[in-house]
């Protein structure tokens, strides 16, 4: 849609909590979101009422909200659902970052809306909110090749190559995240879309 602006208010990044799990490939939308906080300057502090970690951050004089569940990944929603209960946020003005099977490490996709394609935080995420039009920003890591290699793959650090092609594709998105956060999401996607990691 030509000239499409979107004012997001949160911002979530899913992935599990606890150190063990903090390099591993499912954990891929909390390294955007905490560098994101550090970025503009917030703290995240976690708040049992909400079952998430949750930081107030400003952009150009408006609040934005990041958020962290930290009930671990497949109750990514009951957290994600709490907060923008709370602060009253209507699902077309949520970003969620995830982990994403279906793009290989160095692609990074927008979205707005559809369904989970089998990502359990965003299964949840759909039925806590009661609503898909949120938008996700969909961080490649790439597909082991067998359905039932998966739960063990997104559980594991990813080999060096890879892992830095998904550094880079966070970096990316991290410049982008001011156009984003502004709610031009014509040109962050063209940026984001348009980026062609090498192959490893």
């Amino acid at each position: 849609m030509p000239g499409q602006r979107v004012q997001f208010e949160l911002i979530a990044g899913f992935g599990n909590p606890g150190s063990e799990y903090a390099a591993t490939r499912h954990n891929a939308g909390f390294w955007y979101v905490d560098e994101l906080a550090r970025q503009l300057g917030a703290s995240f502090n976690t708040d049992k009422r909400f079952f998430a970690a949750v930081a107030t951050a400003q952009f150009e004089g408006r609040k934005i909200i990041l958020v962290k569940p930290m009930n671990f990944m497949n109750n990514s929603g009951q957290g994600l659902g709490a907060v923008a209960r709370f602060y009253k946020i209507e699902p077309g003005k949520i970003l969620v970052a995830h982990d994403e099977l279906d793009l290989s490490p160095g692609h990074i996709r927008l979205k707005n809306g559809g369904g989970h394609g089998g990502h359990n935080g965003l299964r949840d995420s759909l039925a806590k909110l009661g609503s898909s039009d949120f938008w996700r920003m969909r961080i490649g890591i790439g597909h082991p090749g067998h359905k039932s290699a998966v739960s063990g793959y997104v559980l594991k650090r990813a080999p060096a190559d890879q892992q830095r092609l998904m550094d880079e594709a966070i970096e990316l998105a991290l410049r982008e995240s001011p156009t984003i956060i502004d709610g031009d999401i014509n040109v962050a996607t063209k940026a984001l879309h348009s980026h062609k990691p090498p192959t490893t």
